[in-house]
């Protein structure tokens, strides 16, 4: 018999690439591949004439030898001794049928595995969730409730509040311990801004709060333009109204829509003026005819709402004065009426 073929006589296959010969030597399917060393055996004994006598098999080759008799690329042949080489190609087929067998079972289990999983599916659904109360609205009802509610976030807060008041005067009622409650939260370390539309400093209680206040550190402005009521409790909390006549409020907790909120703040805040409140409590020139009054800030652009809110007025009682302005200086519009008060007081300032 022929001995075995040492390396150095053995014929090599192509040297592979270091991720090829990885590939080589990793399971494809659950099912190996011969490596780089069983490869070049089985190519040895090819050259050989096929056969490898069990006797002559070196000890480094043993395990290789035992490699290719697990891949059926070697059989054993007792009577004669040696080892003999299988063709890959029945090799391969058998191994194509037990990856194909294989992938059988896999569908199979897939489409069972749900089936399987039922009874955990259920209790699953079964099983009430924990909600995340952070992004809820609550509603409250009732005046007294809305305030209730108001004043629990205000004595709780310890960073800041933010306060948009529209509509021109307070009521005295929330006015009354309004004071001691700006003093509390700036003693805890927190500070206060509060927004005025312009009509509010002709009322006497809002103006009287709003210099005690500004004693305190609190900070006001006046907005001469539309702005949404809301209160934002250390930008956490918004209390905003949810009814037109303020006897219900909607409370919100959602991390984006306070942060949308307290932004319209700021924008807000930007465009408002800080006001001398001493001083904005005088009223408006003596003896002045209040149709004059609206005629002049109706010059200086002032639309109908401000200025009801700069005068305390309501809108059908400006709407009024306008009505008459526009019949004594013959103006079909307010743009007109505006131009034609501007041109007859002569410097454009409308006073």
């Amino acid at each position: 018999m022929p001995d075995s073929p040492s390396a150095a006589a053995r014929p090599q296959p192509a040297e592979p690439s270091p991720g090829e010969a990885g590939a080589l030597d990793n399971l494809v399917g659950g099912l190996p591949l011969p490596g780089y060393a069983a490869r070049s055996l089985y190519l040895a004994v090819l050259g050989d004439g096929g056969q490898l006598p069990m006797a002559t098999v070196p000890e480094p080759d043993r395990p290789v030898v035992a490699e290719l008799l697990e891949l059926g690329l070697l059989k054993a042949d007792p009577v004669a001794g040696a080892y003999t080489v299988v063709n890959p190609r029945s090799v391969g087929g058998r191994l194509s049928e037990e990856l194909r067998s294989a992938g059988t079972r896999l569908l199979v289990q897939a489409q069972e595995m749900p089936a399987l999983l039922e009874d955990l599916t259920r209790a699953y659904d079964r099983t009430p969730r924990k909600v995340d109360r952070s992004g809820e609205v609550q509603h409250v009802h009732g005046h007294a409730e809305v305030r209730v509610r108001i004043d629990r976030l205000r004595d709780g807060a310890t960073g800041e509040l933010l306060s948009a008041q529209p509509g021109g005067a307070l009521s005295p009622q929330l006015l009354d311990n309004a004071v001691a409650a700006c003093r509390s939260l700036l003693e805890r370390g927190g500070s206060i801004r509060t927004l005025y539309e312009p009509g509010a400093r002709a009322h006497a209680p809002t103006a009287s709060f709003v210099l005690d206040a500004t004693e305190l550190g609190v900070r006001f402005r006046v907005l001469g333009e539309s702005f949404k009521r809301m209160m934002i409790f250390d930008r956490s909390t918004v209390a905003i109204p949810s009814g037109p006549d303020y006897a219900s409020a909607a409370f919100v907790e959602d991390p984006a829509v306070v942060a949308f909120l307290s932004g319209m703040f700021e924008r807000d805040w930007a465009r408002a003026e800080p006001v001398q409140w001493s001083a904005a409590t005088a009223p408006e020139p003596v003896g002045q005819p209040v149709h004059l009054q609206v005629g002049r800030l109706l010059a200086q652009g002032l639309t109908q709402r401000m200025i009801a809110s700069r005068l305390g007025l309501s809108d059908r009682t400006v709407a009024g004065h306008i009505s008459r302005l526009r019949e004594l200086y013959d103006a079909e519009t307010l743009f007109q009426l505006g131009w034609l008060m501007r041109a007859a007081n002569g410097d454009g300032r409308g006073e």
